[in-house]
């Protein structure tokens, strides 16, 4: 059966009239005779007693009239419903950004899409860097917002900007009234990391290492916001990724600029290399692609 043939029928059974099933359908009679002559075949029977002055249902057309008013109502369902997720007028989209993105940047690029696109759902997992490329990696979300990853051919990265890292120090610390600090001064305290295989420790302790210093850790946690607040509370230093510098101060810990060396990380956002975006999904990547997030200047 199709909708075509469905139509047919339906605009005779209720009119029991061909030349008004014709007019309602804006058909020609003999298209509408193979019509239903057509679903009579696929089905086996016949479903119309058609004579010379009237036009009958047979039992079984009238066993099929109220089914087949359903499909259509629900062919047109789908049909409306999926429409609208391509004109964006429904639709669900996931995503996963790392704390610092998505606090930072995500905000004021959703409230432009949401302003533009209301009707749009958007789920967004604010998790570490890492759970960001196993979620894109494995299908759980469309898009991801983070740092480049590094060793996937799996994963498409497009690049937004390039995020410099900065060093967080205590309020009260001397460091806090200079407006640069070295790597050697800032090692010289005691140095609060992220836990192993955090990206950012990895990143930094390479960094490093490439000019000839070694990471000395004296406290280790798993999330940059409890680095912030061991900072904040005195208990060392330590050096997180621009974004982050008003999240720092809000908790009560000073930024500072970070030099000899300089690190820098390419943001951007991710996903499969092998799935084509739903159109939400493509929507939102426009809208960053377009934003000045690519223009943003290298700090």
């Amino acid at each position: 059966m199709t909708p075509r043939q469905l139509s047919a029928f339906v605009a005779v059974a209720q009119t029991l009239s061909f030349a008004r099933a014709c007019e309602r359908l804006h058909m020609s009679q003999p298209a509408l005779s193979l019509a239903i002559r057509s679903l009579e075949d696929s089905l086996g029977g016949r479903l119309l007693s058609r004579t010379t002055r009237q036009v009958r249902l047979t039992p079984e057309g009238a066993a099929l009239l109220p089914q087949a008013v359903q499909l259509l109502a629900d062919w047109d369902n789908v049909r409306q419903r999926s429409r609208q997720h391509f004109t964006l007028q429904r639709g669900h989209v996931t995503i996963a950004a790392m704390p610092s993105f998505a606090g930072n940047v995500l905000p004021r690029i959703l409230e432009e899409f949401r302003r533009r696109f209301p009707n749009i759902e958007v789920t967004v997992h604010d998790v570490i860097h890492e759970d960001v490329v196993r979620m894109v990696a494995t299908g759980r979300v469309e898009l991801g917002f983070g740092f480049e990853p590094e060793g996937s051919n799996q994963l498409d990265f497009q690049q937004l900007f390039m995020d410099r890292f900065v060093a967080i120090v205590p309020a009260r610390s001397p460091l806090a009234d200079l407006r640069s600090v070295s790597w050697t001064q800032l090692l010289g305290n005691n140095f609060i990391a992220l836990q192993r295989p955090s990206t950012v420790r990895q990143l930094l302790e390479r960094s490093l290492a490439a000019s000839n210093m070694k990471l000395r850790v004296g406290l280790e946690c798993h999330q940059l916001v409890t680095a912030g607040q061991f900072v904040a509370s005195g208990l060392g230093v330590s050096a997180v990724p621009s974004l982050c510098k008003e999240q720092m101060t809000a908790l009560g810990a000073k930024s500072v600029q970070l030099i000899r060396p300089a690190i820098r990380k390419a943001v951007g956002l991710m996903k499969r290399n092998d799935q084509q975006l739903s159109t939400a999904a493509e929507a939102i990547r426009q809208a960053l692609v377009a934003s000045n997030l690519t223009a943003r200047p290298r700090r």
